[in-house]
């Protein structure tokens, strides 16, 4: 894997981390993790948030947006087993960190979100990076609002605009930048190889 690349797809998908293979699965695993346990301690706290444009969400809606990117780089590095493990550890530490129906709406939510994110990410990722991120985010993100906001006794269909939008800047804007760099990085060795 080149540092200029964004992670190669698992080939079978469960990728195994072995001590001395490097500290970027790991990293991304803890990094997931925490977002989705920050995640829900800032709702937790804080509730419902104003988001600007005269929305609302709740206030871990940006980092829970950021958990459906690092989610697919997860699965890239160490494959959909690490994947829904690293899901798992999220809610279990949320459960012990939250309030108990917070966690649980979290849990739930999060599972059966990231399960449909994998499920689109997965056949996607074969036609490229950006396109799997940025389709199965937008899907994950759906799917994820409505059944959080709808578990954890939030109004749904008031809050799912700014929640959409607020996870729609930590999921599509972060791999659309990955891509205009590697573009751009490309395009310079291009030019380079040809002086």
């Amino acid at each position: 894997m080149h540092a200029s690349s964004p992670p190669r797809p698992a080939e079978a998908g469960d990728r195994a981390w072995t001590p001395g293979a490097g500290w970027i699965g790991p990293t991304v695993f803890a990094a997931y993790v925490t977002a989705l346990v920050s995640a829900n301690l800032l709702t937790d706290r804080f509730g419902m948030v104003a988001v600007g444009f005269a929305l609302t969400a709740t206030a871990g809606t940006y980092v829970a947006g950021l958990t459906l990117l690092l989610r697919d780089v997860l699965q890239d590095v160490l494959g959909r087993r690490a994947a829904v493990w690293a899901v798992l550890a999220g809610a279990g530490l949320s459960a012990l960190l939250a309030s108990w129906s917070l966690a649980l709406a979290s849990a739930v939510a999060f599972v059966v979100s990231e399960l449909a994110d994998m499920g689109v990410y997965t056949p996607l990722r074969r036609r490229g990076w950006t396109l799997a991120v940025v389709v199965s985010g937008l899907a994950g993100a759906a799917i994820d609002s409505v059944l959080f906001l709808y578990l954890a006794g939030f109004p749904v269909w008031p809050s799912l605009p700014g929640q959409l939008i607020g996870k729609a800047w930590l999921t599509v804007v972060p791999a659309l930048i990955v891509a205009a760099v590697l573009a751009w990085r490309r395009a310079g060795r291009v030019i380079a190889g040809d002086a």
